[in-house]
């Protein structure tokens, strides 16, 4: 395996909100594809509990959007209202201008994909651990797919807290919980850089917590 070409790409897939293509459509065949990838991930039990919905229609995508729309913007106010006056410099401008954008344009995302999960979640932080564990690695196998064939996506929850509302225009049945919203576009750049992290050697511990 070229380790070279896979560090790349790990270190490399961004959330990619302000450098999507909103003109380019994106072909059903592409998502399908990357699906078959995102569904090789590990699942508990190998019970396979997730399920995908493809959104393409525009009036489907308005109406979603309008949630999205709403909730994002509260959001927004409420984290530049937190932040004060360090929300207008440096990394947390760069932040909160990159989420508004793409809260500002989000019903022209060509595609949004909604993974959701059978059943509703357990109580319990170990069953809840079992239950979405059984999903977010094949949606990270869904976005590394994306990024490989230079498309790029974010994982949004803002619709999440109008979920009721979003089942319904999407005929999702009751006993089905969506999990996120990735709007799906081609990158507008050939490339990303890795973003700045805390060093690994200060976050990572051996054997016992501070050690």
């Amino acid at each position: 395996m070229d380790t070279t070409t896979t560090d790349h790409l790990l270190s490399t897939t961004r959330a990619v909100r302000r450098k999507l293509d909103l003109d380019r459509p994106v072909e059903l065949d592409v998502i399908t594809e990357c699906l078959r990838l995102a569904i090789q991930a590990p699942t508990p039990g190998n019970t396979q509990q997730w399920r995908w919905l493809v959104v393409r229609d525009q009036a489907v995508k308005n109406q979603l959007g309008a949630l999205f729309r709403e909730v994002g913007n509260a959001y927004m106010r409420a984290k530049a209202a937190g932040l004060g006056e360090a929300a207008k410099h440096g990394a947390n401008a760069r932040a909160m201008a990159s989420g508004q954008y793409l809260i500002d344009v989000i019903e022209r995302v060509p595609v949004f994909v909604i993974p959701c999960l059978q059943g509703r979640p357990p109580v319990g932080n170990a069953a809840q651990s079992v239950y979405y564990g059984g999903i977010f690695p094949a949606v990270w196998n869904f976005q590394l797919a994306l990024r490989s064939r230079g498309l790029g996506s974010t994982l949004t929850s803002y619709h999440l807290e109008r979920e009721a509302e979003a089942a319904r225009i999407l005929g999702i049945p009751d006993d089905v919980t969506q999990v996120g919203l990735l709007p799906i576009g081609y990158a507008t750049v050939p490339d990303f850089k890795p973003g700045p992290r805390t060093p690994v050697e200060e976050i990572t511990y051996v054997d016992s917590w501070g050690a």
